[in-house]
């Protein structure tokens, strides 16, 4: 009877531990699509999309270093010259309600009438609340050619 008791229980913990496991994957597949989503939004200077993803106390970190608010970033999304951003070798881990997106993009456009093509890293923290995720901080760090 006791043994009985025993597997149960580690039956009954290995269950939630998968279900736990399950939970993490499904916010780091969630985060990740919000990942492109976000490009996406970027590259079409779409702030109404983007506005939705961010959190209202958002903190962006350049890649000059200066830092902005979610309204700046915003207002310098919309002036922006970006026509093609791509996210590569992305890893999302997860914290509970906190999920951290670190990969490099590289982003295409034109600027001041001369295209460019920019080459970075980035991390981004995602924080899960009511079953919505929000984007509450990102830095950007431009990789040398």
């Amino acid at each position: 009877m006791r043994r009985t008791t025993s597997y149960l229980m580690i039956a009954a913990l290995f269950l939630a531990a998968v279900g736990v496991l399950s939970a993490q994957d499904s916010g780091k597949a969630r985060v990740l699509a919000l990942e492109t989503a976000w490009n996406e939004a970027e590259a079409h200077r779409d702030v109404n999309a983007l506005a939705v993803l961010i959190s209202p106390t958002f903190a962006y970190t350049d890649v000059d270093g200066s830092f902005m608010n979610k309204q700046q970033f915003l207002a310098s999304i919309r002036a922006s010259h970006d026509t093609q951003i791509v996210n590569e070798g992305v890893n999302a881990e997860s914290y509970g309600d906190v999920i951290v997106v670190t990969g490099s993009y590289r982003e295409q456009g034109t600027e001041n009438g001369k295209s460019y093509t920019r080459r970075g890293r980035f991390t981004d923290t995602w924080v899960g609340k009511d079953g919505q995720w929000l984007c509450v901080a990102s830095q950007e760090t431009l990789i040398a050619h």
